[in-house]
């Protein structure tokens, strides 16, 4: 049995998959009920399942498009209103912030997305309920699914509460710490020489890793840092370098000047 959703087949195993328990919860997580649940539908299917079974299921990648747009957009007002006096080059940034890879896979799993995501067998098996990627995209679809569903104002409501907690930190610190930039700067201004980052372990399984990150200079070790992701782990060994300063030792004319005392 099949039936047509925006000239894209449907069958029926979706509605299966996406059943009335499934939907009500997922619609309790988000706050938001949905007029039309095969939109809902449409932005927890991955790309995976139609290739897996060749057959003409729809799926999230169109309306990750859209809600990706529509993203910008409330976010793009959001910033705008609440910095008056930030110039476009800093507003951009802090949209960046807001709408990094890294910050869609933290919004996904506020709701724990994964868990609702019709995917392929194969990417199943490889983990691709917890990957980053998917993830990402399926909050964007989901955006994109709310706002054909309802209007913008509905899709802001969700978005500015998905995003509560990173407008907050932004709030309190528009102006991002760049550590590895500041110690790349303080460096070359003794030297050409450029730190160098070396992942030295990782530990987990897959898609919940932990990075241990060592920041090397003229065969110093400045730090060290672990973190959720390798960029997290670097910039955590740049503060622990800025903290600690041992470059000044390589550096201090003093060193080793001090005469034997017999």
């Amino acid at each position: 049995m099949w039936f047509r959703l925006s000239r894209v087949q449907v069958p029926s195993v979706t509605r299966f998959l996406l059943h009335k328990n499934t939907v009500k919860s997922l619609e309790q997580r988000i706050g938001y009920k949905f007029r039309n649940s095969l939109l809902l539908a449409e932005a927890l299917t991955h790309p995976s399942l139609a290739y897996e079974t060749q057959k003409p299921h729809f799926d999230n990648q169109r309306l990750e498009f859209l809600g990706d747009a529509v993203l910008q957009v409330i976010l793009t007002h959001k910033l705008y209103r609440q910095f008056p006096r930030f110039a476009e080059g800093q507003l951009t940034k802090l949209r960046s912030r807001l709408v990094s890879r890294d910050a869609l896979y933290c919004y996904a799993n506020q709701y724990e997305l994964g868990n609702y995501l019709m995917i392929g067998k194969g990417e199943e098996s490889s983990g691709g309920r917890a990957r980053p990627s998917i993830l990402a995209d399926a909050f964007e679809a989901l955006i994109g699914a709310i706002y054909l569903d309802s209007s913008i104002d509905e899709a802001r409501n969700f978005v500015l509460s998905a995003c509560e907690s990173h407008l907050a930190v932004i709030t309190e610190e528009p102006t991002e710490l760049n550590p590895k930039g500041e110690l790349q700067e303080i460096l070359q201004a003794i030297s050409n020489e450029s730190p160098e980052y070396v992942i030295v372990s990782q530990e987990g399984p897959d898609h919940c890793k932990t990075f241990e990150a060592q920041v090397r200079w003229q065969e110093l070790e400045l730090g060290s840092g672990t973190g959720g992701s390798k960029k997290e782990a670097e910039a955590k060994a740049a503060l622990s370098a800025l903290e600690q300063k041992a470059w000044l030792e390589s550096t201090d004319p003093d060193t080793d000047s001090e005469p034997d005392v017999g």
